[in-house]
């Protein structure tokens, strides 16, 4: 294999291991199955991750793989060589590596060239998995688009994104949102995060209220939690959540009978339960009560109550002083699984830092120069003019 001094450490070993698997079955040829075996069996993360997110176990496709490539009638003499169809793949992972500008070809590459089949062994069994080469090269390229260790959180992600479908359809992945891109960066109200990750990180009553004003950043904590932990600057407990923000709204969206809101509400938990690491963002917390109350039914705080106490899920809520002191206070029995944390209206001088920080993200969408004094005038002029509103939000409104 005259291409093993351009390849990592790994691939290396991954095609090792493939010719070790056609001279123990005794084939006289290593051929793309042995080599998707030898990278199966390196146990990689990013190629169990992209597997995962096809929905399809890694041992069930090497066991396939082994059952159906079967063993040789004779004992071999000599080391087997590769076939025709190997030397394919490893031209092609070769030019996938020089594509992506790497100084070596490593088992990603080699997974790619094998993905170039068109026909074979290898393209049987996968698609036996319901694994099809060519939109599956697609999203393996657009994970590796991404650098490899987003690859790796991504691909892991999108499998456990997938296991709650009803939840999806009545949220938003936050986690999902800031891997993607989707999320404007947190500035400021880092005591308050701080304060809201010690609180998720106790062993009970952990689940932190964000109590404030409308418009005072509330959800950019939720969203800031959401971004620390893709970059992995979060406790190591909180490393592996996902942060997603419940649509009190669509709870009831379609449930036309008795009974239906529960049923749904009941599925939601399940999903939650089975999947783990899920914190669920509920902004406007006090909707809760009373959601879903039909003749002879009951809220969705009164189902969610036994949840937060058994520690099967983790909520961050959010709600105004107001509200909070009407809806949660007034039920010490909801009041007691929550904790609350304080989001007051940002000073000028924190206003003023946010809007620095927002700055190149709204002249980009908008085509402009945005100066230092028209940052300083809509703290000022929002602060000065505009009533029943509070900052951070009247002043980026103004941008």
């Amino acid at each position: 294999m005259s291409r093993l001094n351009r390849c990592t450490k790994e691939s290396r070993q991954a095609l090792a291991i493939a010719r070790a698997e056609a001279w123990r079955l005794g084939h006289k040829a290593v051929g793309t199955e042995h080599i998707l075996l030898g990278i199966l069996k390196l146990n990689d993360p990013l190629i169990e991750g992209l597997f995962a997110s096809l929905h399809v176990s890694t041992l069930r496709v090497t066991q396939v793989l082994e059952y159906v490539v079967g063993r040789g009638s004779k004992a071999l003499v000599g080391e087997p060589s590769l076939s025709a169809m190997a030397r394919t793949a490893l031209i092609v992972a070769e030019q996938e590596a020089m594509a992506a500008q790497a100084e070596l070809i490593s088992v990603e590459h080699l997974l790619l060239g094998l993905f170039s089949e068109r026909d074979g062994v290898t393209v049987g069994v996968l698609e036996s998995f319901g694994v099809y080469l060519s939109p599956a090269r697609q999203q393996f390229t657009t994970l590796l688009s991404k650098g490899r260790e987003n690859a790796i959180f991504s691909s892991h992600y999108q499998a456990r994104y997938d296991a709650t479908p009803t939840l999806n359809q009545v949220s938003r992945d936050l986690t999902a949102a800031a891997i993607a891109g989707m999320l404007d960066p947190m500035i400021g109200r880092e005591a308050e995060l701080e304060r809201t990750m010690q609180i998720l990180s106790r062993r009970s009553k952990n689940n932190p209220v964000l109590i404030g004003h409308a418009g005072v950043g509330k959800t950019a904590i939720a969203e800031g939690l959401a971004l620390r932990i893709i970059q992995g600057q979060v406790p190591e407990n909180l490393l592996d959540c996902r942060v997603v923000a419940l649509d009190v709204g669509l709870l009831t969206v379609g449930t036309k009978f008795r009974g239906d809101f529960e049923d749904r509400l009941k599925c939601i938990m399940q999903e939650i339960i089975n999947a783990r690491g899920i914190i669920i963002v509920i902004d406007e917390l006090h909707t809760l009560v009373g959601t879903g109350v039909a003749e002879g039914s009951v809220d969705a705080a009164s189902l969610f109550k036994p949840m937060l106490t058994r520690g099967e899920f983790q909520c961050i809520g959010a709600t105004t002083m107001d509200n909070y002191r009407k809806t949660i206070e007034s039920d010490p029995a909801l009041e007691r699984r929550f904790q609350p944390v304080q989001v007051p209206e940002t000073t000028l001088e924190e206003t003023l830092e946010i809007l620095r920080g927002l700055r190149s993200l709204y002249a980009d969408f908008h085509q402009v120069n945005i100066t230092d004094e028209a940052l300083l005038a809509a703290v000022q002029m929002s602060s000065r003019y505009i009533q029943g509103r509070y900052q951070p939000d009247k002043a980026i409104d103004l941008i």
